[in-house]
């Protein structure tokens, strides 16, 4: 996660260094770009709203609720059982959290999405020694 506020130059460098990254990543580091990312992109929106920059929040959101939605997408329901179902409400319901900080300018919807992606994100990387030997 980063600190500093969106830069469209460094974007496009890190976007060049996730592609070359996406080529030899395994599915596990591919979630985990996934929620970097967002968690990334919440920051900035973040920082747009402290600064009034409402077009550059409002970009920033709409990726992030495109990024939730791939995460959700990639959830097997069948294989995932509970804890999957439980993941794709958690996810919905980040992605209306989101749509209503986009709506209302809210940095406390974000603070909110943020931590709960957060704790996904810790779970997740805990998880990647088992998955990568399994």
């Amino acid at each position: 996660m980063s600190g500093f506020a969106y830069n469209p130059k460094m974007a496009a460098y890190r976007s060049a260094l996730v592609h070359g990254g996406v080529a030899s990543a395994d599915p596990h580091a591919l979630v985990q770009m996934l929620l970097d990312a967002t968690l990334d992109r919440m920051t900035a929106a973040r920082g747009c709203i402290e600064r009034g920059e409402l077009v550059g929040k409002a970009k920033l959101l709409h990726s992030c609720v495109i990024l939730i939605a791939e995460l959700r997408g990639s959830l097997d329901l069948e294989k995932g059982g509970t804890l999957a179902r439980n993941l794709r409400d958690l996810y919905e319901y980040m992605t209306r959290r989101l749509l209503l900080a986009n709506v209302r300018s809210d940095a406390g919807c974000i603070n909110e999405v943020m931590s709960l992606l957060g704790e996904i994100r810790s779970a997740w990387v805990a998880i990647g020694p088992q998955v990568r030997t399994a």
